[in-house]
C-alpha cells in the first residue's frame, strides 16, 4: 500500500493568486468535487488519448454503481412500503435510503485525508468489497434492522470510500476536454439509477426479492471487475495523483464567512427536498392514482433519463452564461414543480411532472461545486471548506425524505401526499431564495461581474 503514496508539492496553487483556481472551473458545471480538492490545475501527464477515455468508462461504471443504487431506492421504497415491510411507516423506510446517501457524502469527505496520503487503490478496493458485500447480504435480509445495516450503512460506507477516487483519475487525464470527460462520468449516476430500477422492476415478480437483489449484486460485481482494470491497469498518471499532505477537515473561520454560510444553507435546504420525488413518486402513483407496479416504477426511470439531459444542457448553458443563473432557475423551478405535484390526478400529468423534475433537478448535482472556487477563493482552505459545505448538504439529504414521509402519515394517512409535496417544494424554494442572496453577495464582494 505504501507504494501508492506520493509527496509531490510542486504544483500547489499560490495563495496570492486567489482566483487561479477559478480560471477553468468558474463557468463549467461539470467540474467535479475532486477537481477542487487537489491537483485540478496540474498539467496532465498525458492529455487525453485512448487510455484516458478508457478511464472515463471505468469511472462511469463506478459512478453508476455508487449513485445508481442510491437513485434507484425509490423502487425499493415502493416494494418495502407496500409489500415487504408493511409494518413500517414510509418515513421509517426512507431512512434506509437517506442514511446510505448521507454516508456516501460524509465518508467521501472523511476519506479525503487518506486520498491525500496516496491510498487511492486501497479506497477503491475497500469500497467495492463493502458495497458488493452489502448488496449480497441485503438479499438475505427480511427485518427492518437487517435492511438498514446492509442497504443503509454497509453500502453507504462502501460507496463513500469509492466517491473521491472514482473520479480522480479522470481529472488527471484531461485538460482540453476535461469538462466533457467529467460530464460523461457524472452521467453514470442517472444511467445506473435507470439500470437498477429496470432490473428491480422486471425481476421482482418472477424471481422474488432475494434473487432480484442477488442479480443486482452480480451486476455490481461485474461492473467493478471491468472498471478497475480500465482505471488502473497500465496507466501512467497515478504517481502525482495525491498531494502527499493531509488536509484539515474543519476550518472554524468558515463559520464567519457569509458567502460560505449562504452556499451551505442553500444546498442544505435544496437537498432536503431533492430526493423526495425520486423516493415517493412510485408509491404515489400506485396508491393515489392506481397505477400498476410497472407504470409506477417507470416514473423513476423517466425522471432519471431526463436528468441526464438536464445535466448536459445546464452544463452547456453554465459554460455560456455562468453557473448562478441556471442554478437559481433550476432550484426554484424544482421547488415550484413539487408544489405543482399537488394537482396531479392522472398518469399523463405524472409523466410530465417526472420528466420536468428530472431535467431541472439534475442540474443541482454538478452545478454547486463549479461555483465554489468563487465562494472560497483561497486555495489553502478550498478543499476543507468544500467538504464542510458538502456536510450541510448531506444533513439535508439525510433528514429531508424521512420528514416528508412522516407527513404522509398525518391523520392516519388520510391527508394523502399533500404535506410531503408542500414540504419538499417549500424547502427547495427557500434554498433557491438563499441562492439569490449568495449571488448578490458574490457580485458585491468578488468584483467578477454578474455572470458568475
Amino acid at each position: 500500500m505504501l507504494s501508492e503514496k506520493s509527496s509531490d508539492h510542486s504544483d500547489k496553487l499560490d495563495a496570492r493568486e486567489p482566483y487561479a483556481a477559478t480560471a477553468e472551473i468558474n463557468h463549467s458545471s461539470v467540474e467535479p468535487v475532486v477537481e477542487i480538492f487537489k491537483g485540478s490545475n496540474q498539467t496532465p501527464l498525458v492529455d487525453g488519448g485512448t487510455r484516458a477515455w478508457l478511464q472515463v468508462v471505468g469511472s462511469f461504471l463506478v459512478f453508476s454503481n455508487i449513485w445508481g443504487i442510491t437513485f434507484a431506492f425509490g423502487s425499493f421504497q415502493t416494494f418495502y412500503q407496500l409489500e415487504y415491510l408493511r409494518s413500517q411507516t414510509p418515513s421509517n423506510i426512507s431512512w434506509i435510503g437517506t442514511v446510505s446517501a448521507f454516508l456516501l457524502i460524509i465518508i467521501g469527505v472523511f476519506t479525503g485525508p487518506l486520498f491525500d496520503l496516496g491510498y487511492f487503490k486501497t479506497l477503491l478496493i475497500t469500497g467495492a468489497i463493502l458495497e458488493t458485500l452489502g448488496v449480497f447480504l441485503l438479499s438475505l435480509s427480511s427485518k427492518y434492522y437487517q435492511i438498514m445495516l446492509c442497504q443503509g450503512m454497509l453500502i453507504g460506507i462502501g460507496n463513500g470510500c469509492l466517491y473521491l477516487p472514482g473520479l480522480a483519475l479522470v481529472g488527471r487525464s484531461f485538460r482540453e476536454r476535461r469538462s466533457i470527460a467529467m460530464a460523461i462520468t457524472s452521467c453514470g449516476a442517472p444511467v445506473g439509477g435507470i439500470a437498477f430500477t429496470l432490473a428491480f422492476e422486471h425481476l421482482i415478480n418472477p424471481l422474488g426479492f432475494a434473487w432480484t437483489v442477488r442479480v443486482i449484486g452480480f451486476i455490481v460485481l461485474a461492473s467493478y471487475l471491468v472498471a478497475f482494470p480500465l482505471l488502473l491497469w497500465g496507466v501512467s498518471n497515478l504517481g502525482d495523483l495525491a498531494s502527499g499532505t493531509k488536509r484539515k477537515l474543519f476550518d472554524k473561520t468558515a463559520l464567519r464567512d457569509l458567502p460560505f454560510l449562504s452556499f451551505s444553507f442553500s444546498n442544505m435546504f435544496m437537498f432536503m427536498g431533492y430526493m423526495s420525488p425520486f423516493i415517493y413518486i412510485a408509491p404515489f402513483g400506485k396508491t393515489q392514482l392506481g397505477l400498476s407496479q410497472t407504470n409506477a416504477l417507470n416514473m423513476i426511470v423517466i425522471a432519471q433519463a431526463t436528468s441526464v439531459v438536464g445535466r448536459m444542457v445546464c452544463g452547456y448553458i453554465a459554460a455560456k452564461v455562468g453557473v448562478m443563473l441556471p442554478w437559481v432557475i433550476c432550484g426554484i423551478s424544482s421547488g415550484v414543480l413539487c408544489i405543482g405535484w399537488i394537482g396531479i390526478e392522472s398518469q399523463s400529468t405524472l409523466v410530465v411532472f417526472a420528466a420536468l423534475y428530472g431535467a431541472l433537478s439534475g442540474a443541482l448535482i454538478p452545478l454547486p461545486p463549479s461555483i465554489f472556487p468563487v465562494v472560497c477563493p483561497n486555495p489553502k482552505v478550498l478543499g476543507t471548506r468544500l467538504g464542510m459545505a458538502q456536510s450541510f448538504g448531506a444533513v439535508g439529504s439525510l433528514i429531508g425524505a424521512p420528514i416528508a414521509g412522516a407527513l404522509i402519515s398525518v391523520n392516519g394517512g388520510h391527508s394523502g401526499y399533500l404535506g410531503l409535496q408542500l414540504f419538499s417544494g417549500l424547502v427547495m424554494v427557500v434554498g433557491g431564495l438563499i441562492l439569490i442572496w449568495l449571488w448578490i453577495l458574490l457580485i458585491r464582494s468578488r468584483n467578477l461581474g454578474i455572470w458568475l
